[in-house]
């Protein structure tokens, strides 16, 4: 890891711990090498870091480009391998950056709903991410994150020092004859097929 990613997941993981009583349930499941995809269910601002600490593997995130403006946290992010991403009706620059960080062998957390659930329920998928399984062949990780809606809503406006856990799934491997016909109905097929492995995990404290 870098030191500024270091550094952040020391702090979040010590956070985690002291506001959230935080529990990742099986992080053996995250391979430590090669290529992978974490695909995490998105309920608040809290959903990259504590999915992060759920690994000492260091990760690649998307965030959108207006975060960056932020005073001081805005330049942190470029430093702990945040791609920015403008919203709208999908950005080919930041999906060919998370490409490109694949195919060099790293990891990646991503949103398959794109945006943050309003109620904590889950969501439809996107396209965005069947495009990158089926551009980079990478296995995928499906994450589930529960109370992170209850500690820090959307809104922004209210913090809870509530329980939090992640719960890591199986992962899923692609063969070729899976990725062969790279279109939208594909891409939104392995974009499904993700989320309702999401929405299989289930989860009792």
């Amino acid at each position: 890891m870098n030191v500024c990613y270091q550094i952040g997941w020391n702090l979040f993981k010590f956070l985690g711990s002291v506001f959230f009583s935080f529990r990742a349930i099986h992080p053996e499941r995250i391979p430590l090498t090669g290529p992978v995809i974490l695909a995490v269910n998105h309920q608040s601002f809290l959903d990259p870091p504590l999915a992060g600490i759920c690994t000492q593997r260091e990760l690649y995130f998307l965030a959108r480009r207006s975060l960056l403006k932020w005073p001081i946290l805005g330049p942190l992010m470029l430093k702990v391998n945040v791609i920015p991403v403008d919203r709208g009706a999908g950005d080919m620059a930041a999906l060919k950056a998370v490409i490109r960080v694949l195919k060099e062998g790293h990891a990646t957390l991503l949103f398959p709903e794109g945006t943050r659930s309003r109620d904590g329920k889950l969501q439809k998928a996107q396209a965005g991410l069947g495009m990158i399984i089926a551009r980079t062949g990478a296995p995928v990780v499906p994450m589930r994150i529960f109370g992170a809606h209850e500690a820090l809503p959307p809104d922004g406006r209210s913090f809870h020092a509530s329980p939090v856990s992640v719960v890591v799934g199986e992962p899923i491997r692609f063969s070729p004859e899976e990725l062969a016909c790279k279109d939208r109905e594909l891409y939104q097929r392995l974009s499904d097929r993700v989320m309702d492995a999401i929405a299989a995990i289930r989860y009792e404290p």
